[in-house]
């Protein structure tokens, strides 16, 4: 069971290029203190980005309200020159990653899960009781 103020995870990818990896990792150790506090600001909250073979960039974020975390950034002048800067690290996009980046589907989160099995078994419980 879901509601409107329920967490949103946001999960994306990118693909570095390979010539870049040691430059774009530097940019991110550590990333701007201003752009750091416009995250924050925006709402998005245990951002994370992971880096895997071939300049695989997988990143994830929680916030609870997508959309105007987007549209937050998407008006921030600390993000747009960001995301100017670091538009060149990436293949195959166009526009500014924070806003071009391909979204992945989640399809198993063991937190959901587990409540929804929890609240079966409590609705179970509570039906065999009622009789």
């Amino acid at each position: 069971m879901t509601s409107a103020t329920a967490t949103k995870r946001v999960c994306f990818q990118l693909t570095v290029r390979p010539e870049l990896l040691d430059e774009y990792i530097a940019r991110h150790t550590p990333v701007w203190p201003e752009m750091l506090a416009e995250i924050a600001a925006s709402g998005r909250r245990n951002y994370s980005l992971f880096l895997g073979e071939g300049g695989r960039l997988i990143g994830y974020y929680e916030t609870d309200d997508d959309e105007a975390a987007q549209a937050y950034l998407a008006g921030s002048e600390v993000a747009a020159r960001w995301e100017a800067e670091m538009g060149r690290f990436f293949v195959g996009l166009e526009g500014r990653p924070d806003q071009a980046a391909t979204p992945l589907t989640e399809i198993f989160n063991l937190h959901d899960q587990l409540a929804a099995a929890r609240g079966t078994a409590t609705d179970t419980i509570e039906e065999g009781t009622a009789s």
